[in-house]
Formats: C-alpha cells, structure tokens, sequence
C-alpha cells in the first residue's frame, strides 16, 4: 500500500475516535489532524451544506471522518489534485464504510469540487 494511503488511514481513524469518544490523547500526537479540527467548524458545515438528504449526526462516524480528511485537502491544504483526493476518499469508504458509503462520499465530494472550481462553496 502506498504510503500516502496508509497516512490518510491513520488520520480517518484518529478522526474517527475523536468524534466517537473526544479522545485528544491520539489527536495531540498528530500535527495534520490538529489542523483538520482547527477547522472542523467550518468543514462541518460544508459537509451539511452538501450532504443534503442526511442531517448531520445521522451520517455515520466514519463517513463522517473521511468527509473531514477530504474536504480538509480539498478547501485548505490544496496539495493534490481533487481527482486523487476524491479517490482516496472513495477507497477509503470502501475498507471501512458501509456498502452505500463510496457512493455518499463521491456525490459529497464531487459537489464540493464543482463549486470549488466557481470560487465558492455556498
């Protein structure tokens, strides 16, 4: 497995207990994940802005962790393009999340992307 991948699973798992648990013990040992709650907020809005069939404490946990490590790349770190930041998100639906999660996390994600390219987000 690619070493970028294996990164952006121990980050979606960090993310994940967190939000399970508002455990900071693993959250204080990585600097990426800080900056991603630093901003949680805002990307969790923009989650609620486009994940409109879903309120937002109905998304699961995980979908939920995976949005945040995504929309986090894709809004504010902005170091790889949106088709790999949208592939990794996709496969890493597949390996933890439900049958329905890939296509959620997609459609999300794809909506952001096309608003991004107009230089706005709502």
């Amino acid at each position: 497995m690619d070493r970028r991948h294996l990164r952006r699973r121990k980050i979606v798992q960090i993310l994940y207990s967190y939000e399970m648990q508002k455990n900071n013990l693993l959250v204080e040992k990585d600097e990426f994940v800080i900056k991603i709650l630093e901003k949680k907020d805002e990307i969790d809005q923009i989650i609620s802005h486009y994940a409109t069939k879903f309120p937002i404490d109905k998304i699961p946990k995980v979908d939920f962790s995976i949005l945040r490590l995504a929309i986090y790349e894709l809004v504010y770190e902005k170091k790889n393009s949106y088709k790999v930041i949208i592939d990794e998100a996709v496969e890493l639906a597949k390996e933890f999340g439900s049958q329905k999660s890939y296509s959620f996390i997609n459609g999300v994600l794809g909506s952001v992307v096309k608003n991004l390219s107009h230089e706005r987000l709502f």
